[in-house]
C-alpha cells in the first residue's frame, strides 16, 4: 500500500517513493539505474545509459517550443546511507520504511535519500506528463556524487544540445545556487604492528553528537566525534598506560561523524586506577558537552569495563597506539577560513568522516573543500605531512572543481522573474560551500549556464533527514514554470 499516495504533487511523490523502494545508496546504483532506463523504454523516450550506470533520457519539445532553447534537468541517483544502531534495514538489499510526519516525508532509522531522490522524482513527474509545456529536455542522472561527484566526472556529454542547465540538488526553498566550492578526498593509513598483552580491556565511547553534512553544516561548527575520540584517548594515555585494540567512527566523508569508539587496554592499572581513569572520562564528557551546549548538547563520553582480567589481548604495540592517537589530537578538522568576498560563506574547510581499524592499519577518510584551490591544497598538504610525519600515506581521490558564479546569466535572470511572479518576492542569491555537480558539467560544456534549486529538507546525510512535503509542491510548481516561461 503505497504510504505517499494523498501527498501532492501527486506523480512527483508518487516517484519519490518508488525510488525509496529500490536500494541506491553510493557505489550500488545499478537496480535505480535500470528503473530510470525501463521507465525512458516504455514510454517511448531516448534513453543512454552508461557502464558506470549514468542516465540521459531526451523528450522533445512540446507544441509551440520546438524552436526554443533546449534546458538540461539535472540530479543524482545516490543517496548516503546511515542509519540508527537499532535499524535493520540492509540498504544493499532492503527498501526504505517511509512514512509521513505532519508537513514532513521521513525515513525510520535511516537517511532518507531526499538528497537527491526528489531531483530524480521531480524530473520524472515532468517527463511522463503531457500537462506541462516545455523546451526540449535533457535529464542526467548520474551516479556516486555522494563519494566524489564520480559520475558527473566520468559522463559522456556529447549527446547533449543543451546549455541551459538546472541542478535539482540544492536543499533550500526559496535560495538559487549559483556557485560552490571544489573538493577531493583525502584517504589517509597509518601502518599498526600488534602485540598480544594482558590488562584491564575497556569500551570508550563518544555518542549523542547531531551531525551532518559536512558541507552545507560545517559552519554550524558540530562536533565530531571522531575528534572528541581522540581528545578522550589523550587524556587516559597521558596517565595511564594502555593500548589501543581498534578505533573506528562513521562511514562517510561527508558526513560529519555522530559516533566513534575504541577498545583499549589498560596494561598497567589497578581496578581502583580504571575507576579512577572512569571518573576522569566523565568528568571530561561534562566538560565537552558544555563546550558544545548550543550544537551538541547530548554529547556521551563514556568509559565500560569489559573484561577485568583479560589475557593475551591482540592490542596496537606502544608505538602504535601512541602514532594513532597523536594523529587523532593533531588533525585538523572544521572551517579553517571564511570568505573575505561573500558574507558569512565558509572558504575551506574538511571533514574526518570516516575512521577505521583494519587489517595493519588505521585508516582516515576526509572531505576537504575549498572555493580558494591553493587553501585547499594546503590542508592536503598538512594532512599528507602529519601522516609522513607518523609513518602512514596519503592517497587522494574524487577531486571535483568549483563552480564559479556567472555574472551574465540568461537562465538566472529568467529564473529570478518567475520566481518573483509566483511568490511575490525575490530569490536569494548565494554560493554554497557544498560541492555540486554543475562545476563538472560547466567544466564539460562551454557557456554552461546554471542555476541549482531545491525544497527545504533538513538532517540531510543523517538518519533524521526529512523532505518538506509543501515545500517539494511550491518548488515542483516553481520549476515547471521555469520551463513554461522559457519559450
Amino acid at each position: 500500500m503505497s504510504v505517499l499516495a494523498n501527498l501532492k504533487p501527486e506523480k512527483v511523490f508518487h516517484y519519490f517513493e518508488e525510488i525509496c523502494s529500490i536500494p541506491h545508496g553510493s557505489y550500488d546504483t545499478k537496480k535505480i539505474s535500470d528503473y530510470l532506463k525501463k521507465f525512458a523504454q516504455d514510454r517511448g523516450l531516448t534513453c543512454y545509459q552508461d557502464n558506470d550506470n549514468n542516465i540521459i533520457i531526451i523528450k522533445e519539445a512540446t507544441k509551440g517550443y520546438e524552436n526554443s532553447d533546449p534546458i538540461i534537468l539535472q540530479g543524482h541517483m545516490d543517496m548516503v546511507c546511515e542509519k540508527t544502531p537499532e535499524s535493520t534495514i540492509d540498504f544493499k538489499k532492503d527498501g526504505l520504511d517511509i512514512y509521513v510526519d505532519g508537513d514532513w516525508v521521513k525515513a525510520r532509522g535511516t537517511t532518507l535519500g531526499g538528497d537527491n531522490g526528489i531531483a530524480i522524482a521531480m524530473s520524472l513527474a515532468i517527463l511522463d506528463s503531457d500537462e506541462y509545456e516545455h523546451p526540449k529536455l535533457e535529464f542526467i542522472a548520474t551516479v556516486d556524487e555522494e563519494v566524489g561527484l564520480l559520475g558527473a566526472a566520468s559522463i559522456d556529454v556529447s549527446k547533449l544540445t543543451a546549455k541551459k542547465f538546472i541542478n535539482i540538488d540544492s536543499e533550500e526553498e526559496g535560495i538559487f545556487t549559483v556557485s560552490c566550492a571544489g573538493g577531493v578526498t583525502v584517504e589517509n593509513t597509518l601502518p599498526i604492528t600488534y602485540k598480544d598483552a594482558d590488562g584491564i580491556k575497556a569500551h570508550l565511547k563518544v555518542s549523542g553528537l547531531l551531525g551532518g553534512h559536512s558541507g552545507i553544516e560545517i559552519n554550524k561548527e558540530r562536533a565530531n566525534a571522531n575528534v572528541l575520540l581522540g581528545r578522550a584517548l589523550n587524556l587516559i594515555s597521558e596517565k595511564y598506560d594502555i593500548l589501543l585494540i581498534d578505533a573506528n567512527g562513521g562511514s562517510k566523508d561527508n558526513a560529519i561523524t555522530k559516533l566513534s569508539e575504541a577498545n583499549i587496554l589498560f596494561t598497567d592499572a589497578t581496578k581502583q586506577q580504571f575507576e579512577e581513569a572512569k571518573s576522569a572520562i566523565t568528568d571530561f564528557s561534562k566538560t565537552v558537552a558544555h563546550e558544545f551546549k548550543v550544537t551538541d548538547p547530548d554529547i556521551k563520553i563514556e568509559l565500560e569495563l569489559k573484561d577485568e582480567a583479560a589475557k593475551k589481548v591482540k592490542a596496537f604495540d606502544e608505538d602504535s597506539t601512541r602514532r594513532v592517537i597523536t594523529y587523532l589530537v593533531l588533525t585538523p578538522y572544521g572551517v579553517q577560513h571564511m570568505s573575505k568576498e561573500i558574507h558569512g560563506l565558509v572558504e575551506t574547510s574538511l571533514n574526518i568522516g570516516v575512521l577505521k581499524t583494519e587489517e595493519n592499519k588505521v585508516s582516515t577518510v576526509y572531505a576537504v573543500r575549498s572555493s580558494s584551490d591553493s587553501r585547499r591544497d594546503m590542508m592536503v598538504e598538512k594532512l599528507r605531512v602529519l601522516t609522513k610525519y607518523l609513518g602512514g600515506k596519503t592517497e587522494l581521490s574524487g577531486a571535483y572543481p568549483g563552480w564559479e558564479y556567472m555574472a551574465d546569466s540568461k537562465l538566472r535572470e529568467q529564473a529570478v522573474e518567475v520566481f518573483e511572479r509566483v511568490y511575490g518576492h525575490k530569490p536569494k542569491i548565494e554560493a554554497i560551500h557544498a560541492g555540486l555537480e554543475c562545476g563538472l558539467f560547466a567544466g564539460k560544456i562551454p557557456d554552461l549556464d546554471c542555476i541549482s534549486i531545491g525544497p527545504d529538507m533538513a538532517g540531510v546525510h543523517t538518519p533524521d533527514e526529512r523532505l518538506s512535503i509543501p515545500s517539494t509542491e511550491r518548488t515542483f510548481n516553481l520549476l515547471v514554470e521555469i520551463l513554461k516561461a522559457s519559450k
